[in-house]
């Protein structure tokens, strides 16, 4: 074994061994992503031999962090302890799943009835995780529409535990709207009534309440109004439930009547399927997100793929080649490195003329790129986004519309090859 594997093995039993770190598989960090960390390349490698040699990983890992007691304990049978960590040099308040055991949150929701409104993604997600974490879920849906036929097929009852919105409301003690931002809005007047003194309403999105102005939902001012809100799909908080593992989530209080608006909103996200829960306001939440879906999360990176995509094939690259330059090799190749340990870490197990063009190219991108997000930053503080977007899906024919367009992406030469493309991974071929 050479001795940069040397290095980082004695570095993996060192942390393995401290008193002060107990690693499990579902912690911060686990043992077992560290030690992949030795298959990979040299030139990935070489970026963490600095680090490692200042003092050791579990050093590393101790700064990370600020401890508010003695110990730190990341093991399954032992609470954390951690509340406050730093990101990047700003100190945030960070909830995690130990916080609040199943036990411990089958008690303290024992005489609620919790109504979840509305069976989108994050619907029928949230209440199936809820559900099965034991927790007494009532589901409000407009009858026989293909929502409540879904419910039905998932298991709820008609009766029993699946009823009219307006039922459900009236029977909820702590009040899931989860239904499309559009419905919130058209719906809200005939909801309201039933959103009586000491009732619990909570949402996913801060959307509704922020552009009061343009939602008109105003929340009684005697009931606690709590978020949590997963940053990810609905189908994404269920996978992962269903993995035993856990989606991060932002958390915030808009109302605090009862005094507990915090420990309702913590123990509600960790039983709908939350690991993580990060501190935040309706307001911040809102304009982060509706950034990131316009951004690089959906927006911007379909602008970005398409634009290479036609300049390669303008300049006579053949379908598959622009494709897997683009996009096959960014989504199965780089961008996974990136989601497990940073772009740097990603840069250092590329070649050095990768390297060199990305660390010489990032900047003009960067500078044309910055003004449009800024831009955009600007239309949603503003409203102009959230105006929009409810114009247009409060249309009668948003739907077809909606469907034409996301037909133009699926017929489009780079989405099409990109069928192509990914019918012939190794993973699929053998099926």
């Amino acid at each position: 074994m050479n001795s940069r594997f040397t290095l980082l093995s004695s570095a993996l039993a060192d942390l393995k061994n401290s008193s002060r770190f107990r690693l499990a598989p579902n912690s911060l960090i686990s043992t077992k992503s560290f030690s992949s960390y030795v298959k990979r390349p040299s030139s990935c490698i070489n970026v963490y031999k600095n680090q490692v040699l200042k003092g050791g990983v579990v050093a590393q890992l101790k700064n990370s962090f600020d401890v508010s007691s003695s110990t730190l304990s990341l093991g399954h049978s032992q609470v954390r302890t951690v509340k406050t960590l730093n990101f990047g040099g700003t100190k945030e308040i960070v909830y995690e799943r130990s916080d609040w055991p199943k036990e411990k949150y089958q008690e303290f929701f024992k005489n609620d009835t919790i109504a979840i409104i509305g069976y989108g993604p994050q619907g029928s997600g949230q209440s199936l995780n809820a559900r099965d974490n034991g927790l007494n879920v009532i589901v409000g849906l407009r009858k026989d529409g293909r929502s409540w036929k879904e419910a039905v097929q998932d298991g709820w009852e008609p009766g029993k535990n699946l009823f009219s919105i307006n039922e459900a409301i009236e029977k909820g003690t702590i009040v899931l709207n989860l239904l499309s931002d559009a419905a919130q809005k058209q719906l809200w007047s005939e909801m309201k009534p039933y959103l009586t003194k000491g009732k619990t309403l909570y949402f996913s999105h801060g959307f509704s309440v922020v552009y009061k102005d343009l939602t008109g939902v105003i929340p009684p001012e005697d009931i606690d109004v709590i978020m949590v809100a997963p940053k990810g799909s609905g189908r994404t908080v269920r996978s992962l439930f269903l993995e035993g593992k856990g989606i991060n989530s932002s958390v915030a209080v808009f109302q605090d009547v009862s005094g507990k608006a915090k420990d309702k909103a913590v123990a509600l996200g960790v039983a709908i399927g939350s690991g993580y829960l990060y501190e935040t306001t309706f307001q911040r939440e809102v304009f982060s997100d509706l950034v990131g879906e316009r951004g690089v999360l959906m927006g911007a990176i379909q602008g970005l793929f398409l634009a290479q995509y036609e300049t390669l094939r303008a300049n006579g690259h053949s379908p598959s080649e622009a494709f897997n330059e683009t996009v096959e090799e960014a989504t199965q190749s780089l961008y996974p490195l990136i989601g497990e340990n940073g772009m740097d870490w990603m840069y250092s197990c590329c070649s050095t003329t990768a390297q060199r063009g990305a660390l010489d190219w990032y900047k003009p991108f960067y500078k044309a790129t910055k003004p449009v997000f800024e831009e955009l930053y600007k239309k949603v503080a503003d409203g102009t986004e959230t105006k929009r977007s409810l114009d247009k899906n409060s249309s009668p024919t948003y739907r077809e519309e909606l469907e034409v367009e996301l037909k133009e992406i699926q017929d489009s030469e780079i989405w099409t090859t990109g069928k192509t493309v990914r019918g012939l991974r190794p993973e699929r071929k053998s099926k």
